[in-house]
């Protein structure tokens, strides 16, 4: 089997020498064979290694990458599965809530068409007044706000709720989630989403930001899936011991 240096898997990758080194002590690619003189001795299931932990990455990220390669490296077949299962399912919620808040967003610009007049933020309602608006108790919005949804501001004379239009924009947005059963964490992360865009408008360009995100972490856990599958099957081949398949710290 053709032989490499640590200079050889790095240049590959563009990273360096070092790295290669600490992915070996963290069990993230296999021991090196030493040569006489104690030099790191790499091979093919090294290069294979290193080129699936780095694949897995955009795809887990570096913790999760990590993991999967201690995993498989400690023969835990159910461990790296598990991992890649719970990230699967953090991928498909991550989709859900986009589409959540596409759906919100266009229903909220739709409503403010048709509206009489927007509310502006000089303008408050009180909690009494929205939840009339809404036809739900304050009850519900103070549940709401301990939820995270809502953060209205008080009135600094009476200390009374005073919520504005981006207070009003929040409640009406939970209010169309909850009627579609979606829980309060939720709608709280929806709604968060919603402020650090700036509103409807500009949630626009951020929701088609989210979607890239997404489609490009989808591709890569594809391609992660097909090295993770081709390594399993160099490394299942390999005749290493299983004692040296277990990362250690030079």
């Amino acid at each position: 089997m053709r032989t490499l240096r640590p200079s050889d898997l790095a240049r590959e990758h563009g990273i360096s020498t070092q790295a290669v080194r600490n992915y070996e002590r963290d069990g993230f690619i296999p021991p090196a064979e030493r040569s006489p003189s104690g030099y790191r001795v790499y091979s093919e299931v090294h290069a294979a290694a290193l080129r699936t932990y780095l694949s897995l990455i955009p795809a887990y990220g570096y913790a999760a990458g990590g993991r999967i390669m201690n995993a498989l490296h400690e023969g835990d077949l159910e461990d790296l599965l598990m991992i890649i299962d719970r990230a699967h399912g953090q991928s498909l919620r991550d989709r859900d809530t986009l589409d959540a808040v596409r759906r919100a967003a266009h229903h909220l610009t739709a409503e403010s068409d048709t509206a009489t007049g927007p509310l502006d933020d000089a303008q408050t309602r009180t909690i009494g007044e929205l939840a009339h608006h809404l036809r739900v108790t304050p009850a519900t919005l103070r549940n709401w706000e301990d939820a995270g949804i809502l953060a209205p501001a008080r009135d600094p004379a009476t200390g009374y709720r005073r919520y504005r239009a981006s207070d009003v924009r929040d409640a009406e947005l939970a209010h169309l989630l909850r009627r579609g059963s979606y829980p309060l964490d939720h709608i709280a992360t929806v709604v968060q989403q919603i402020g650090r865009a700036g509103g409807t408008d500009a949630l626009a360009a951020a929701l088609d930001d989210w979607q890239r995100r997404l489609t490009a972490q989808g591709l890569a856990m594809l391609h992660a899936a097909g090295q993770l599958g081709h390594y399993k099957d160099v490394y299942d081949r390999d005749t290493l011991p299983l004692s040296r398949a277990r990362p250690f710290i030079v």
